[in-house]
């Protein structure tokens, strides 16, 4: 695909990773996705560039030097690295544990979350619409590319979700009765989050 990058927009097919570790997660969990690697000219002696020129050769990826793209693309020309990827879809796993965000509207929460579930083992994620848009750089960065190891499917309504899937649903609200140490899950779980400006889940 010879593209003439530009700053990132939702309509776009192809988004970035940018930053060296987020290159390095997209390009071992997602390379077939991968459509070519941007370097910084100040990117010679960075060790995480040389294992990113590794991956890229193994995957048949190109890697091109242009100083001019990273300063077009990341926050003030900081990033030594910029991954271009194809965006693709995903589906969630009927058998797995997972995730359910509830319109969130933050990419930094968004982020952190998937690397909390991650940590968790939990790699299935459930977006609700409206939602924020998972592909964006920045919430790929604030994952810093956790997003790469996700299964991740949008929902245009939360029940559009719960009559797909035959999963235990778990809301977490700050009004809760029963304090999740007290709560014996039965899998498979959905772990519900409401919006952040809601106080919480009102529709179960």
């Amino acid at each position: 695909m010879n593209l003439r990058l530009k700053r990132y927009r939702k309509r776009f097919e192809y988004s970035y990773a940018n930053g060296v570790f987020t290159t390095l997660e997209l390009l071992d969990a997602r390379p077939e996705h991968v459509l070519r690697v941007v370097l910084s000219s100040k990117s010679e002696r960075n060790v995480g560039v040389a294992k990113l020129k590794d991956l890229c050769a193994r995957n048949r990826v190109s890697v091109e030097i242009n100083d001019k793209t990273i300063e077009r693309l990341s926050p003030k020309g900081s990033h030594l690295a910029i991954g271009v990827f194809r965006k693709y879809r995903s589906r969630l796993d009927p058998n797995r544990n997972h995730v359910v965000l509830v319109s969130p509207g933050d990419m930094g929460n968004v982020g952190a979350i998937a690397r909390t579930m991650v940590g968790f083992g939990i790699t299935d994620l459930a977006l609700i619409q409206p939602a924020v848009d998972i592909f964006d750089p920045k919430t790929v960065r604030a994952s810093m590319g956790v997003v790469f190891r996700l299964s991740l499917e949008y929902f245009d309504r939360f029940e559009d979700y719960s009559h797909s899937f035959a999963h235990n649903l778990y809301p977490l609200m700050t009004s809760g009765r029963v304090t999740i140490a007290c709560v014996r899950f039965k899998p498979p779980v959905a772990l519900v989050f409401g919006n952040e400006a809601a106080a919480c889940l009102t529709s179960f």
